[in-house]
């Protein structure tokens, strides 16, 4: 029986021109190397992916390392298994130049795809957990794949963007640099308001909120004679992470206003329209009764 087995175990597939040949139990022992390569890389890199997790990296930075350790041992454990079998890397160059031709004709966006995912982690205009903008959509950047890029919006929906497109397109990244953002809340009054009080107030109700930064400083701006109010813009900057966020910033600055205002008269402007009548005779207004408003009614819905 173990004859046997022994014999399998070196049974001649394959007779290189240099004499090298491949036996069934070098074939079995490659398979079985790749395959507990593969999933010692994949251990590996969950034990540096934990360790790392620890630390105060970036979760881009972490992801990064780790795709260079998982392809770093995947490569190791292809040359050896080439090794086994003997056969030399220099024995694929042919090959290689042939097949990078016929895949770069034929997958050519799936390869423009993957190259542009690792000039994004190199370069990193875009990292994760970054807010950035695309077109009209606006989300939070969970993982640079090999093809995409998958981004959550703020309404929890997932969008999959090509990473040559985050590259050649424009990208509004909130975040890139740091989480300072500057924005506005604008205001009218009613015409009459005592305008040098109304500045104050809104400046009042600016710095009470904690998440205003100190530096810059805030500012409110006397911006206009509006066509039914006198308006008002409050100029102050936030950190933030999220559009999300920043109009919250924004409604509890609105509400301190707004509390301000009651308590000292101020009035917030609406539209308001004055009609004249130029008519020669007074304008004679007549008031029907209930009884007569239904039969009117009635008439009308019926024609």
């Amino acid at each position: 029986m173990i004859d046997v087995a022994k014999e399998i175990w070196g049974y001649v597939l394959a007779t290189g021109p240099g004499g090298q040949v491949i036996t069934i139990g070098q074939l079995a022992t490659v398979m079985l190397l790749l395959i507990f390569g593969y999933f010692g890389s994949r251990l590996l890199v969950f034990l540096i992916g934990r360790r790392l997790a620890t630390t105060k990296l970036r979760p881009d930075v972490v992801y990064i390392v780790k795709r260079i350790v998982f392809f770093a041992v995947i490569v190791l454990v292809v040359i050896t298994a080439l090794g086994l079998l003997g056969i030399p890397l220099t024995a694929f160059a042919f090959a290689t130049g042939a097949l990078a031709i016929g895949v770069g004709f034929g997958a050519q966006n799936i390869i423009n795809n993957f190259i542009s995912g690792w000039i994004l982690m190199a370069e990193r205009p875009i990292r994760i957990d970054d807010y950035i903008e695309l077109d009209t959509a606006q989300g939070t950047v969970e993982e640079i794949g090999y093809r995409s890029t998958r981004v959550r919006r703020t309404d929890g929906v997932h969008l999959l963007v090509p990473n040559s497109s985050i590259l050649e397109n424009t990208v509004v990244n909130w975040t890139l640099i740091d989480n300072a953002i500057r924005t506005t809340v604008r205001v009218g009054v009613a015409y009459g308001s005592p305008v040098r009080q109304v500045a104050d107030l809104i400046y009042k109700a600016v710095i009470s909120q904690p998440e205003v930064k100190d530096t810059p400083a805030p500012s409110v701006v006397f911006e206009d004679f509006g066509d039914n109010a006198l308006v008002f813009d409050a100029y102050f900057w936030c950190d933030v992470s999220g559009d999300r966020i920043l109009r919250q910033f924004r409604s509890d600055i609105r509400f301190r206003i707004a509390e301000l205002f009651e308590e000292n008269g101020i009035v917030v402007a609406f539209p308001q329209r004055d009609v004249h009548l130029d008519a020669k005779d007074p304008l004679r207004i007549h008031v029907m009764p209930n009884d007569e408003r239904v039969a009117v009614k009635g008439a009308a819905l019926e024609s």
